[in-house]
Order: C-alpha cells, then sequence, then structure tokens
C-alpha cells in the first residue's frame, strides 16, 4: 500500500478526492454566511437536493438571497452574527464570509467536533468540494479538477448536459424495469445488463 498523498506507480498525478452523493434532506448544514457566495452554495445545495436542511447565518442577507429561499420554506434564516453554539447538531458546514479569521476558527471547530467543513475559495481549510453538477432526471454527474480550474469544470458540466439527451429519464425508467424483472444471480443480471446498454457507450 504506497503512503497516502504519494503518487501512483505510473508517477501520474491523480485526482485522490472520493466522490458521495449525500442525502441532504437527511443530514444538517450550516451555511456561514448572507452575500453573493453563500447565495452561490446555498443554490448549489437547495437546486440539487431541493429538501435539504440548511441554516444560514450572517448579520446581513442580500435580497436576492431571500427571494432565492423564499421557495424553499424549510430553510432556516439567522440575521445575526455567526455563534459557535450554531454548530450545535451541524453535519456540514459551509464558510461563505469574507472574514478569512472566521473562517480559520469555524475550521478549528468544526475539526475538533469532527464535522465536515468547506471553506469558500480556501481549498488547504476545506475537508469537502461542492464540484459541477450534470443533472437529466435521475442522472447526476459530479465533476471535480480537484481545484485546478474551476472554469473548465463549468465547460465540461456545459458540454455534458449539451450532448446528453433529455430522453435520458426514459431510457434509466425502462432499464429500472427491465432490472426489477431480471432473474438469476448477480452477475447473470450485469452480463444482460451491460448488453443492454452496449449501444448507450460513446465511441471516439
Amino acid at each position: 500500500m504506497r503512503p497516502a498523498g504519494s503518487w501512483p506507480a505510473n508517477n501520474k498525478p491523480m485526482n485522490e478526492l472520493f466522490p458521495i452523493f449525500l442525502k441532504l434532506d437527511r443530514l444538517n448544514t450550516l451555511v456561514v454566511g448572507g452575500g453573493n457566495v453563500a447565495l452561490e452554495k446555498a443554490s448549489a445545495l437547495l437546486r440539487n437536493s431541493p429538501g435539504a436542511r440548511v441554516t444560514l447565518v450572517a448579520p446581513l442577507f442580500r435580497t436576492e438571497t431571500r427571494v432565492f429561499l423564499n421557495d424553499y420554506p424549510q430553510v432556516i434564516v439567522c440575521e445575526r452574527v455567526f455563534e459557535y453554539s450554531d454548530l450545535d447538531g451541524r453535519d456540514l458546514v459551509i464558510c461563505a464570509t469574507d472574514n478569512r479569521s472566521l473562517h480559520e476558527e469555524i475550521k478549528e471547530v468544526c475539526a475538533a467536533r469532527h464535522l465536515l467543513c468547506n471553506v469558500a475559495d480556501t481549498p488547504e481549510l476545506c475537508d469537502f468540494y461542492l464540484g459541477s453538477i450534470v443533472q437529466k432526471g435521475d442522472l447526476k454527474i459530479a465533476i471535480s479538477t480537484n481545484g485546478k480550474s474551476p472554469t473548465l469544470a463549468k465547460r465540461i458540466r456545459a458540454f455534458l448536459e449539451d450532448v446528453i439527451p433529455e430522453e435520458i429519464q426514459e431510457g434509466l425508467e425502462g432499464m429500472e424495469a427491465v432490472r426489477m424483472t431480471l432473474k438469476g444471480d448477480f452477475q447473470a443480471k450485469i452480463k444482460v445488463l451491460n448488453e443492454l446498454t452496449k449501444g448507450l457507450v460513446f465511441r471516439k
């Protein structure tokens, strides 16, 4: 086993981030901030998971943020300065202010409490990133450049959104129906599904 953070055997750099898809309606997320960056983070959470349990805390919120949040009645907005008690009961914390020292303090407390923390525009303080997302019905693809180029990630997202047809949802529902009717062991089911999806693979 190679040491953590070292290159693989071929000496080529690799993205070691592990992608997961979270059920945000079962987690409790705190966003610290009320400006443009906080709006960007909150909208990323809620557009991908409309039922997400999110609390925002800031002494001032932009009008655009309040208007956006009107569509999500479960979101809690606290118009006041951040307090360390705001971290109680949280699973994820996102720092989205312009106060670097506050972010560092929150990150330190989160680490002590074993809370995962994202600090906007500060990769070295982040436990996780919010990547570019492609969504077509039940199909969801997360894109990461390991923080190297968010702009390139957005361009790749735009490309995939263009080439993946809206009708993909019909295909997914059809595949689910087929999967539910298949008999036999796991390997036999995989073989049948591989044959059915062979034509969906993009070829050079």
